[in-house]
């Protein structure tokens, strides 16, 4: 089995860091423009660039586990291109990611003051462990707001809330409690629709889970996965 682990809005595969390092045989991927290269303009596009990128590498038995618009990528690779994957692990996201002008503002002053927008950012992953959490902060830098707010804009337009109910692959769902950007009742919207799944609340945790409380993501991650042994 191959995880393969999609990162979200404006951030890069260390948003994985524990899950790379606790299950072998998993890639995390930094999708264009995280930095390197041109970010995609649509949940679509990222979904053609992790297809090819899969394709390249000819992994097989692929399980997609994405947060947030890694989620989204996901959720839309899960209806484009069922055959081609295991099945879906879904966190921290949902069917419709609408997202609060509040978010998209902080993300396009950023551009004009990167200071003020660190300093949110750092706000963002106060319940991260402080070398991981360091980390992300360095890799955001790199990525810049500019990337974030064009990534925001994908999950603005995003919303298969009328076609979810047509993922047909094994899919867990995993969620914090504490999440506010995409709240407990996305992840209820989507294991309503998606026949089969299971859902996954991590207490305490916030949008950021597998970074927060990394042990009991790894530990749902696990229960998933051995569905497949």
């Amino acid at each position: 089995m191959k995880l393969v682990f999609l990162h979200g809005s404006g951030e890069s595969s260390i948003t994985f860091y524990y899950q790379m390092r606790h299950f072998r045989n998993s890639k995390g991927l930094d999708l264009p423009g995280h930095p390197s290269g041109r970010p995609c303009t649509s949940i679509e596009g990222y979904v053609e660039w992790v297809r090819g990128f899969i394709t390249a590498r000819r992994y097989k038995d692929v399980i997609l586990c994405g947060h947030s618009m890694g989620g989204a990528i996901a959720q839309q690779f899960g209806l484009m291109y069922p055959e081609e994957i295991r099945g879906l692990i879904l966190l921290g996201t949902g069917a419709r990611l609408r997202v609060a002008p509040t978010y998209l503002k902080q993300a396009e002053d950023g551009v004009k003051d990167l200071r003020e927008w660190l300093d949110i950012r750092r706000s963002t992953f106060d319940k991260v462990p402080q070398d991981v959490h360091d980390m992300l902060m360095r890799k955001g830098e790199e990525v810049g707001p500019a990337v974030q707010h064009n990534d925001l804009m994908c999950c603005d337009r995003f919303d298969i809330m009328e076609k979810v109910h047509k993922i047909s692959l094994p899919t867990a769902i995993i969620c914090g409690s504490e999440d506010v950007m995409t709240p407990v009742k996305y992840s209820n919207y989507l294991q309503d629709k998606i026949a089969g799944s299971n859902q996954t609340v991590i207490d305490g945790a916030s949008h950021f889970a597998q970074v927060e409380k990394p042990y009991e993501v790894n530990r749902a991650i696990e229960d998933f996965v051995a569905r497949f042994a």
